[in-house]
């Protein structure tokens, strides 16, 4: 653990040392890694150490004189920047996929997304603008939430480092509906962005289910939190790229289920246009009707959709979520009645 919490503080430090051409003092460098790192504490010491490793590794990185005392500064070998270049093509599609993250306004993802444009904007010749702007004018995005997560950034911040170091979490939570929020300890495995909002992916050592602990908290909800000087194993058995490729949304708490959903002759080009899932099965009926099987971990990913498309669809199965959407059904009748 204290070897990856030193290649991470030594990556920081590159990254502070390439903002300040003049270097920065050992105290310096000590508060900025404090700040940025959202660490409680850390020693000079550690920092010396950590640049010393540095200048080991080859990396063109002295002490000098100063005025305000003895500086670190990078020396002329260091090849830390690179010269960007990109075409029209690519400045589109680099400018869509920052349209569709403006919900990270104020968070460190935002943040680097708009260094990198900026960098690329200011090395490129004038020539590749004007050819993107030609296209950018008729390609807008639509549908991207207006929130913002800047009040969360401390918070973010403090989990990602989590995450990273494999920290243990405590977190003041507080799920809509409840009046106040309530302190969870959280091992955090990783942040999913999904439809416009973050869930921070976690081993809720609270968790109801003992045999489900894996938990999606959204960061909405997040009220505070810190990073304990405890550690956590992570379990050997949880993968998040496949636990989050599996299923269709981003409800957590149960087992993946098999459901069943015929979709009518005039829905069914929709279903097979906007696909629910990559590894959805679609069984054609002599009608032109389709039958759908899909797999989800919760009702609630399912039967939204079901809804959304009225009476030209079915849920045939599993039986308990098909006398779910029964009852739904019922009280809607008879609220319109």
């Amino acid at each position: 653990m204290a070897r990856n919490e030193q290649l991470i503080r030594q990556h920081k430090l590159l990254q502070i040392l390439e903002r300040f051409r003049f270097g920065r003092t050992l105290t310096e460098l000590r508060d900025e890694l404090v700040e940025e790192l959202g660490l409680t504490s850390l020693h000079t010491r550690s920092v010396r150490r950590d640049l010393e490793a540095l200048q080991a590794a080859g990396i063109d990185l002295g002490v000098h004189e100063a005025a305000r005392g003895r500086v670190w500064k990078l020396g002329p070998r260091f090849r830390g920047s690179h010269k960007i270049t990109a075409s029209a093509s690519e400045l589109l599609a680099f400018s869509l996929g920052r349209d569709l993250l403006t919900p990270l306004a104020g968070t460190p993802f935002w943040i680097g997304i708009e260094s990198f444009w900026n960098k690329v904007r200011d090395s490129l010749p004038s020539t590749v603008w004007s050819h993107y702007e030609k296209y950018r004018q008729v390609l807008h995005v639509l549908g991207t939430p207006s929130k913002s997560y800047e009040k969360h950034q401390g918070i973010l911040k403090t989990v990602n480092r989590a995450i990273l170091e494999h920290r243990i979490v405590e977190i003041d939570y507080k799920p809509l509906g409840q009046d106040k929020a309530s302190k969870r300890r959280i091992h955090p495995y990783g942040i999913a962005f999904h439809h416009g909002s973050l869930y921070v992916i976690a081993d809720a050592s609270d968790a109801q289910d003992p045999e489900n602990p894996i938990r999606h908290l959204k960061l909405d909800r997040f009220r505070k939190a810190t990073a304990l000087d405890d550690w956590f194993k992570p379990r050997a058995d949880f993968h998040l790229e496949q636990h989050l490729r599996e299923s269709i949304g981003i409800f957590s708490g149960g087992k993946l289920r098999t459901f069943r959903i015929r979709i009518s002759a005039y829905a069914a080009p929709w279903i097979e246009e906007d696909p629910w899932h990559p590894e959805q099965k679609i069984k054609r009926e002599a009608d032109g009707s389709i039958v759908l099987t899909v797999r989800a971990g919760h009702d609630l990913e399912i039967i939204p959709r079901v809804l959304a498309l009225g009476a030209e669809a079915e849920l045939l199965a599993p039986a308990s979520s098909r006398q779910k959407l029964k009852i739904t059904v019922a009280k809607m009748a008879k609220q319109y009645r």
